[in-house]
Protein backbone atom coordinates (compact mmCIF):
# COMPACT_ATOMS: atom_id res chain seq x y z
CA UNK A 1 0.00 0.00 0.00
CA UNK A 2 1.34 3.64 -0.82
CA UNK A 3 0.95 5.99 1.53
CA UNK A 4 1.57 9.96 0.85
CA UNK A 5 1.94 13.04 3.09
CA UNK A 6 0.88 16.48 2.53
CA UNK A 7 1.18 18.72 4.98
CA UNK A 8 -2.05 21.65 5.28
CA UNK A 9 -1.60 24.82 7.31
CA UNK A 10 1.12 23.13 9.24
CA UNK A 11 -0.32 19.98 10.12
CA UNK A 12 0.37 16.92 7.98
CA UNK A 13 -2.22 14.44 6.47
CA UNK A 14 -0.94 11.12 5.28
CA UNK A 15 -3.44 9.47 3.01
CA UNK A 16 -2.97 5.52 2.02
CA UNK A 17 -3.61 5.76 -1.77
CA UNK A 18 -3.46 1.69 -1.92
CA UNK A 19 -1.73 -0.10 -4.80
CA UNK A 20 -0.11 2.45 -7.49
CA UNK A 21 2.32 0.02 -9.53
CA UNK A 22 2.78 2.55 -12.13
CA UNK A 23 2.69 5.54 -9.97
CA UNK A 24 -0.06 6.95 -11.92
CA UNK A 25 -2.24 8.16 -9.24
CA UNK A 26 0.77 9.97 -7.38
CA UNK A 27 1.68 11.44 -10.00
CA UNK A 28 -1.71 12.87 -10.59
CA UNK A 29 -2.21 14.09 -7.13
CA UNK A 30 1.10 15.85 -7.29
CA UNK A 31 0.63 17.71 -10.39
CA UNK A 32 -1.60 19.91 -8.27
CA UNK A 33 -0.70 19.55 -4.74
CA UNK A 34 3.07 19.48 -3.19
CA UNK A 35 4.67 16.97 -1.18
CA UNK A 36 7.28 18.99 -0.48
CA UNK A 37 5.86 22.01 1.42
CA UNK A 38 3.24 23.41 3.46
CA UNK A 39 -0.18 24.31 1.93
CA UNK A 40 -2.60 26.92 2.74
CA UNK A 41 -6.00 26.45 2.31
CA UNK A 42 -5.92 28.64 -0.95
CA UNK A 43 -3.51 26.39 -2.60
CA UNK A 44 -5.45 23.48 -1.53
CA UNK A 45 -8.27 25.11 -3.06
CA UNK A 46 -6.74 26.32 -6.26
CA UNK A 47 -5.80 22.57 -6.70
CA UNK A 48 -9.34 21.07 -6.15
CA UNK A 49 -10.31 23.82 -8.91
CA UNK A 50 -7.54 22.98 -11.44
CA UNK A 51 -8.27 19.09 -10.83
CA UNK A 52 -11.80 19.68 -11.49
CA UNK A 53 -11.34 21.98 -14.72
CA UNK A 54 -8.96 18.42 -15.53
CA UNK A 55 -11.51 16.61 -15.71
CA UNK A 56 -14.20 18.68 -17.40
CA UNK A 57 -11.90 18.70 -20.08
CA UNK A 58 -11.37 15.17 -20.51
CA UNK A 59 -15.18 14.65 -20.07
CA UNK A 60 -15.88 16.81 -22.63
CA UNK A 61 -13.27 15.25 -24.89
CA UNK A 62 -14.36 11.83 -23.99
CA UNK A 63 -18.19 12.89 -25.52
CA UNK A 64 -17.09 14.15 -28.08
CA UNK A 65 -15.18 11.36 -29.47
CA UNK A 66 -17.94 9.05 -28.29
CA UNK A 67 -20.21 11.28 -30.55
CA UNK A 68 -18.03 10.47 -33.95
CA UNK A 69 -18.17 6.74 -33.26
CA UNK A 70 -21.24 5.10 -35.06
CA UNK A 71 -24.18 3.79 -33.41
CA UNK A 72 -25.07 -0.35 -33.85
CA UNK A 73 -27.77 0.75 -35.51
CA UNK A 74 -26.08 2.21 -38.47
CA UNK A 75 -24.19 -1.41 -38.67
CA UNK A 76 -27.54 -2.85 -39.23
CA UNK A 77 -28.35 -2.57 -42.67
Amino acid sequence: MKKITFHINNAAYTIDIGEDLDGELENGLKKFLTTDKNLSTDELLLAYLRKTQELVIYKKKLKDTMLKIPSLESFKN
